[in-house]
């Protein structure tokens, strides 16, 4: 393959690097040997050091394992950002068991769906979340449920009370066994469970680690950590980069704007993961009561694309320059980034990260190499590439073929190799960072006894990059806008809430009757 990008990666940084074959606990025991003192995760005040957090890890995990947690078992997670998290998810791995990531904003049918897809056996959520999951009743597969409190005792507080002497030796495949399951509408259909083996999720953090180590200064970085860990790119870049570089992880749990910059002041973070609408909201608030951003070294962006006039503003801002990148679930998530020196494209994905070749192949067949320039399907290899989806072995072998991901997403490669992201085969909408898939819209609207078809897709939006737009056919009555968010907002996480409902007499469709959504988008767009 020509990899044109190869002459652009970063002076100082590596264009390959070796992946050894352990697990994330092993990962993470190796930084806990450099670092013990340091502090790991800092978190409304509270500092945690290496040593203190590792102590955690065991004592959860001891805990876990009595509870009769075994290898391969699916630990669901639903829980904010905040210490619980990483507990959880480290002290889950070494008992063998898999993670299953639960978004907290989910609703009961949203939940019941993840917890019986991924047949999860013990559930580790927020106390006041438990409503929506007692609601489910015993239609789930959960055998235990753990309940976590900032607020007074928990039943999590009992599982750090354990000696930790019982923590499993258990023998992990790096390559074969599966440590994440993470939600995801793929490029077609529902929500299904990406499989990230332990040696998916290594790489990608080594990989990414490679992409700022000439910035990057090992056991210093205070890293601002807001986007969601149970969500890919926090995951990662958030959680799992932080502790392998030995730094300190500042958790924020929810994204409020005051709340950010007072952190922002007290803290001087100098990494920050950030997804397009913060960058937007922390600027918006910056034109009333300007604050230092100076500390900020290294910031990224990701999850959807980053509006070019918000990147330069912020760069001025700062003092620092937004490197935007591109990943997506099925590759744990980081593919390419743009060089966090030398040559940045505004508007461009950047380039392959290393140990990752990519390519734009024909939307038909997805066999024919396009030339530079030439808009087609992106089209991914690497070691960061899913196992596969969760019981889905079909869907697998249509999404990865040769060893290939295939993204679903339109795009085109320059000269230099940098990659630019122009549309979406899928019909998936990215709003606020989230993804969205139809579908699920579409079945809650199709409950409404008003509601004679729906139809729903993404519009961009400068603040959220998209924002949901539902198109309806009355059956009968009259319905208003009102009426369909508010009926939607009672069974939908709120991101996927739709921002605009337009009503028509007649749907354009095909000659066997399915609905045109891009005839409908290019009639409504306004």
């Amino acid at each position: 393959m020509d990899r044109p990008w190869f002459k652009h990666v970063a002076e100082g940084n590596p264009i390959e690097i070796e992946i050894p074959e352990i697990s994330l606990p092993q990962l993470f025991r190796q930084s806990v040997g450099k670092y013990e003192s340091h502090p790991a995760i800092t978190f409304n005040e509270e500092c945690y050091s290496y040593g203190q957090l590792n102590q955690a890890i065991q004592k959860v995990a001891s805990s876990l394992a009595k509870l009769g947690i075994q290898k391969g078992d699916r630990v669901a997670v639903m829980l904010p950002n905040c210490p619980q998290y990483p507990i959880s998810y480290y002290a889950a791995l070494l008992c063998g068991a898999t993670i299953v990531q639960v978004n907290p904003m989910y609703r009961a049918s949203e939940l019941l769906y993840v917890l019986n897809d991924s047949n999860s056996k013990v559930l580790i959520v927020l106390d006041k979340l438990l409503p929506v999951v007692e609601s489910l009743g015993n239609q789930t597969s959960i055998s235990t449920t753990i309940t976590v409190s900032f607020d007074e005792e928990s039943e999590f507080n009992s599982l750090l009370e354990d000696e930790g002497d019982k923590v499993p030796d258990i023998s992990i495949d790096p390559r074969g066994d599966v440590a994440v399951l993470q939600y995801t509408g793929g490029t077609t259909g529902r929500s299904k469970g990406a499989m990230l083996t332990h040696y998916n999720l290594v790489a990608n953090t080594l990989q990414s680690a490679a992409t700022s180590a000439v910035k990057t200064r090992s056991g210093q970085e205070r890293v601002l950590t807001i986007s969601p860990l149970f969500h890919v790119y926090g995951m990662t870049s958030g959680m799992n980069l932080t502790f392998y570089n030995g730094g300190n992880m500042i958790l924020i749990p929810k994204f409020e704007v005051e709340q950010v910059v007072d952190v922002i002041e007290k803290t001087k973070p100098t990494v920050f993961p950030g997804v397009p609408t913060m960058y937007i909201s922390l600027l918006q608030y910056y034109k009333t009561k300007q604050f230092d951003l100076s500390c900020l070294l290294t910031c990224t962006s990701g999850s959807a694309p980053l509006p070019v006039h918000i990147l330069h503003h912020f760069n001025k801002v700062s003092g620092t320059t937004v490197a935007e990148g591109y990943g997506l679930s099925e590759a744990s998530p980081v593919t390419h980034r743009n060089p966090i020196v030398g040559l940045q494209k505004a508007g461009s994905i950047g380039i392959p990260i290393p140990n990752t070749d990519a390519k734009i192949v024909d939307i038909a067949t997805g066999k024919v190499t396009l030339t530079i320039g030439e808009v087609g399907e992106l089209i991914i290899k690497g070691p960061q590439i899913m196992k596969g989806y969760w019981n889905r072995p079909e869907e697998t072998k249509q999404t990865i073929r040769d060893g290939w991901l295939f993204t679903g997403d339109l795009a085109k490669m320059d000269e230099d190799g940098y990659f630019y992201i122009v549309g979406r085969k899928k019909e998936m909408i990215i709003a606020s960072g989230f993804n969205v898939y139809p579908i699920e819209v579409e079945d809650v609207i199709y409950t409404h006894p008003k509601v004679l078809e729906a139809a729903v897709f993404g519009v961009p939006d400068e603040y959220r990059g998209e924002t949901i737009k539902a198109v309806i056919v009355v059956k009968e009555g009259e319905l208003n806008e009102a009426d369909v968010i508010s009926f939607c907002r009672e069974r939908l996480a709120t991101y996927k809430v739709p921002g605009e409902v337009v009503f028509v007499e007649e749907m354009p469709k095909t000659a066997v009757g399915k609905i045109l959504k891009r005839t409908l988008q290019e009639q409504l767009s306004n």
